[in-house]
């Protein structure tokens, strides 16, 4: 499963992208062992911790139970490239990879219809849930009761992508906490306008529009202060050439856009500003000329 990036810009809680870091899982089937789980990449610090504190193998037994499967038995191995904690969809990469690998062990195909409906039990944060089901550019939204629907947008192959985050994570917990219970009318319009903004600017690559759409007034200003030397990594980021910076996710990290050809000067730049204002251990960075498929696309 890839990772994703929400909260785009002003597109908060209804925007989210795939990008091309990945989270595999391979189950063996075994009726005469319990299950055995291996970590590797960014998992492998999860080892302290029981089985049951783990989310995807919590969401792989609830999955199996509500297909009427036996309960797992055997060896799952689980390798993830997706940093942990620091705004790329790290647990709703587990939730849909938990789900579609049960789906597979229970001889049933799994869509993404099912993905997404079976995944709301576990992952409130369906802007990372449906870029890993769809891959791409997703749109999300929910009906009046409450339902969500999940559609893919159109995304330019002119966007290059830059991701860098601090060698500190920011839960998901805290960063909700940090944003205010209520918003000037003034700032949800100008959030309406600047969503439609970003929504075409990503669709065509316009970079007006695209600055427009990531000026939020909503989450970003209200988060920037939890992560340290963020302001002087977007500086960095612009500075190297890119259109513009925002927040992923809830943090720790920043997603920048630019050129395809400019996006890893930008990722060097971001990962250099964080090192001298928060120090080098554990700065992750990565460049992308472009975003990953989904569960659907295989």
């Amino acid at each position: 499963m890839p990772a994703s990036t929400s909260n785009l810009g002003a597109g908060f809680d209804c925007l989210g992208l795939a990008l091309p870091r990945y989270l595999t899982a391979d189950f063996n089937p075994d009726p005469d062992v319990r299950l055995r789980v291996e970590r590797r990449g960014t998992l492998r610090p999860l080892d302290d911790r029981p089985d049951s504190h783990d989310l995807f193998v919590r969401v792989f037994r609830r999955t199996l139970e509500l297909l009427h499967a036996p309960a797992p038995a055997g060896a799952l191995t689980l390798d993830s490239e997706i940093p942990i904690g620091r705004g790329l969809g790290s647990s709703a990469a587990a939730v849909v990879g938990a789900i579609g690998l049960a789906a597979g062990a229970a001889g049933i195909a799994a869509s993404a219809d099912m993905v997404l409906r079976h995944a709301q039990e576990h992952e409130h944060h369906l802007d990372n849930v449906a870029p890993a089901c769809l891959g791409g550019l997703v749109g999300v939204a929910r009906d009046d009761q409450g339902a969500a629907h999940a559609f893919p947008l159109p995304l330019s192959p002119g966007l290059g992508f830059a991701f860098a985050a601090p060698g500190i994570e920011v839960e998901t917990q805290r960063a909700r906490a940090a944003l205010p219970k209520r918003v000037p009318f003034g700032d949800a319009v100008h959030n309406i306008a600047a969503m439609g903004a970003l929504v075409h600017a990503l669709a065509t690559g316009d970079r007006m529009l695209l600055e427009i759409g990531l000026d939020d007034r909503l989450h970003v200003r209200h988060r920037l202060p939890l992560i340290p030397g963020a302001d002087a990594a977007i500086a960095a980021a612009r500075s190297a050439g890119a259109w513009g910076a925002t927040v992923s996710g809830s943090g720790s990290g920043l997603l920048a856009f630019a050129e395809p050809r400019a996006a890893g000067a930008v990722a060097d730049a971001m990962a250099a500003a964080f090192r001298r204002a928060a120090g080098p251990h554990g700065v992750v960075s990565f460049a992308v000329d472009r975003a990953a498929g989904g569960l659907s696309s295989g």
